[in-house]
């Protein structure tokens, strides 16, 4: 590969990597599969797996910074 696709590859994939590791959570240990007829509760439901995810996250950025 030429160096520049090499360095847009390397930029790309630290981000993708944080990402993806996020839909991993929200699928399967959350167990999102949005079977819901119409896009408002598909919506609603996608919201409320993202607010317990952060929520999830304050907590342990919480217990992390009390064990310091």
């Amino acid at each position: 590969m030429l160096g520049q696709t090499v360095c847009a590859n390397r930029s790309a994939s630290k981000i993708r990597a944080k990402v993806e590791r996020v839909f991993a959570e929200l699928k399967y240990r959350m167990g999102l599969a949005i079977q819901t007829i119409g896009i408002k509760r598909a919506q609603t439901r996608i919201g409320l797996v993202n607010l317990v995810y952060n929520m999830k996250r304050l907590r342990f950025w919480k217990k992390r910074a009390t064990d310091v």
